[in-house]
């Protein structure tokens, strides 16, 4: 195995853990085989929480690669690690700034993408990679082709590799647009059974302590699945994909209700792999079967909130229906079967070839990256993912198809799959997938009516911060958009701004003709920005006033919205509730937001409103964030009817904790939950002690809030 240098000192030479050697993780390690053997699955997501050798059973399948033949030769496939802070130039490459500077032409230097060319790319923590790079990443797995057209260069070259990306869900989701794009995903978890727990230990122990007489030990095991894994790709273009297993393909994606074509094709390619890596030539319903528990259970998933997941009699029940499907089908076809000549031409390229023609490489069960493939990812709405300041990689109402954040009106009325439930004809639920199989029905949450969802407002902190990871604020990033050039060069060259520092120079220092000739002193760096996330402070009132006039749902279901917008713009949360005669942080900072949404649904109601007592709770938690994570700047959402009614003096006190709030430079919303023919305005005048912006809770609207943000900023 050769590694790439990522940056980081080379570790000691030794053997690495044995693939074979891993215990109680067979999942994944059927799933990176299956990758191994056909590249255009599109990789492998392994989620799970620390200490469940995710990045060991990964490194070890890089051994297990047959060797790269290229222009040098043979050479065993590279594992290529990404660093989580790696800049686009440096995963796609850039122009060979060395060559330019001291050749006078244009040359094209190549990134990791180029350098895990036949092998492994693994990115671990991939949900806290920016999403304009992963979006990189999983477009070069599913094409086999990084095309780079940038600093007046074009270059194009072949990028087929296993893509892995590792991630515990406690520090945060990927989006479900790039979840989507993962060919299969794999939840690893540590074993409850004893003695497989004692089996792990041991080995572990015993590689410890001696590497290389462990590795030794389980040689020719890894030589066996070796040989396994390069028969399988030999035998891997002659696998027939007949049309009623690509029927029972298509009954099993629609009856999940998966959105786009992607899923037929990663489910189709997987099965076919795994009939190759049977030995068989034909695939059949249980090489179907286990590309579906692979491939279909994060793409079930219609809302960041949903957990993801396919249970076996979800799966069991599905797979009936399209084995009826299938009957059905034949049944129809006559004695001839689907493979007439009328419906030759509606099959998919390659679907149900005889054993003399084969399965092309292009055919739905064969290919490594498709025109269809590429089709299927324009149409998944991804293409302005890369641009961190893009409205429709996530902001609210970007989903056309009426996904996280869309507007209800905007949804289509009607369509395939779409449940007519309610008295008049429309839906109980604007958001609701089809019931069915593995849809899951989403349920509606305690104290989250659907009518209570309103549209995430686009609060941001003002200024330019620091750039901690995310998508809400403006920030200096190194990972940003180079916005102009600059005398230092701690986030890279400035060519241009190198070059015209320079060119008045050049006829003191003699040059005539040839290439520029440069001083230390003329080299500028790019200024970057890009957008960072934020923590993001709940401070919710639940007391008896709230209770009182039934809007605790209400204000329920418009935290949920606003978690969301959280979620989707990389934001640390917390919540802190407001009842009786304290405030209580019910969610520390996190960046597992769901996690907020599940402790919303207990949320105790009554009480008196220790108002001053929560702005205090909000500024102490500042303080010690603060201390903890400098970069990450704090937003306070504060809903509430303004009546503090908790303590002594009980409205002086919050007044006067709101002001300190403001001295510390904290950006501030209130969302104002009064209501009535009647209004005492006290939620606009804390607002103001605030420093902040003020909106009614009926009026949380993208259109409401525009006029909010800029009063704020």
């Amino acid at each position: 195995m050769e590694e790439i240098e990522t940056g980081n000192p080379a570790p000691p030479a030794e053997a690495g853990f044995p693939f074979s050697a891993v215990v109680g993780q067979e999942r994944l390690q059927l799933a990176l085989i299956l990758c191994a053997v056909h590249p255009g699955i599109g990789g492998v997501l392994v989620r799970g929480e620390k200490g469940t050798a995710k990045s060991t059973v990964v490194r070890a399948l890089a051994q297990l690669l047959p060797p790269v033949v290229d222009e040098t030769g043979s050479r065993p496939a590279r594992l290529v690690e990404l660093p989580v802070g790696a800049t686009e130039d440096r995963v796609v490459g850039s122009i060979d700034l060395e060559r330019v500077l001291r050749d006078g032409e244009q040359a094209f230097r190549p990134g990791l993408l180029h350098a895990a060319h036949r092998g492994v790319l693994y990115v671990d923590e991939v949900n806290l990679l920016h999403d304009h790079l992963v979006d990189v990443l999983l477009d070069a797995a599913a094409m086999g082709r990084v095309h780079v057209e940038r600093d007046g260069v074009s270059h194009t070259h072949p990028a087929k590799f296993v893509l892995v990306g590792t991630m515990n869900p406690e520090e945060g989701e990927l989006r479900p647009q790039l979840l989507d794009r993962f060919g299969l995903t794999v939840d690893v978890a540590a074993s409850r059974v004893v003695d497989v727990r004692m089996a792990v230990v041991r080995r572990r122990l015993d590689y410890e302590a001696d590497p290389a007489g462990f590795a030794a030990r389980y040689a020719g095991a890894d030589r066996a699945e070796a040989l396994r894994i390069r028969d399988a790709v030999d035998r891997l273009a002659h696998v027939r994909l007949d049309d009623a297993e690509l029927r029972r393909i298509a009954a099993l994606c629609a009856a999940f209700d998966v959105d786009g074509m992607r899923a037929d094709l990663v489910v189709a390619r997987t099965a076919t792999a795994h009939a190759a890596w049977r030995g068989a030539d034909v695939v059949t319903e249980e090489d179907v079967r286990v590309a579906a528990e692979l491939a279909l259970p994060h793409r079930r998933r219609r809302d960041p909130f949903d957990e993801p997941g396919i249970t076996g009699e979800q799966l069991d029940e599905a797979m009936r229906d399209a084995a009826a499907e299938v009957e059905k089908a034949g049944s129809a076809s006559g004695a001839d079967g689907p493979d007439t000549a009328d419906g030759a031409a509606d099959r998919a390229p390659g679907a149900g070839r005889d054993s003399a023609n084969g399965g092309g490489p292009d055919s739905a069960g064969g290919g490594h990256g498709s025109e269809a493939t590429d089709d299927s990812r324009r149409e998944s709405g991804d293409s302005a993912a890369g641009d961190p300041d893009a409205d429709s990689a996530d902001g609210p109402g970007s989903d056309p198809a009426g996904g996280p954040g869309a507007d209800p009106a905007d949804r289509p009325e009607s369509g395939p799959g779409r449940k007519r439930s309610g008295p008049d004809g429309t839906d109980d639920d604007p958001d609701s997938p089809p019931d069915g199989p593995g849809s899951g029905g989403r349920e509606k949450r305690a104290g989250t009516p659907v009518s209570a969802r309103v549209a995430a407002p686009r609060w941001e902190v003002p200024g330019i911060g620091e750039g901690a990871p995310g998508r809400r604020s403006r920030a200096e990033s190194r990972l940003g958009r180079v916005v102009r050039p600059t005398a230092t060069t701690g986030t890279g060259l400035h060519l241009l701004g190198t070059v015209f520092a320079a060119a008045p120079q050049q006829l003191a220092r003699g040059r005539v003709t040839g290439p520029l000739r440069l001083a230390a002193d003329d080299l500028r760096g790019a200024h970057r920005e890009g957008r960072e996330g934020n923590l993001v402070i709940f401070l919710v009132d639940t007391s008896g006033s709230m209770a009182a006039r039934d809007r605790i749902g209400a204000v329920t279901g418009a935290v949920v919205t606003l978690l969301r917008d959280a979620y989707q713009r990389r934001d640390k949360v917390a919540v802190i509730t407001l009842r009786g005669s304290e405030a209580e942080l019910v969610l520390p900072p996190t960046s597992s937001v769901d996690i907020a949404v599940r402790r919303l649904a207990g949320l105790r109601t009554g009480g008196k409103t220790p108002l001053a007592a929560g702005l205090l709770a909000a500024r102490t938690l500042v303080g010690r964030e603060k201390v903890r994570d400098p970069r990450r700047r704090p937003m306070l959402v504060l809903l509430t009817d303004g009546r503090a009614t908790g303590g002594v003096e009980p409205l002086p006190r919050a007044r006067a904790a709101a002001r300190g709030l403001a001295a510390d430079a904290v950006t501030a919303m209130v969302v104002d939950c009064e209501r009535g023919l009647v209004r005492l305005g006290l939620a606009a005048e804390l607002a103001r002690e605030l420093g902040g912006g003020c909106v009614r809770l009926a009026e949380l609207t993208g259109d409401a809030v525009a006029g909010v943000v800029r009063a704020a900023a």
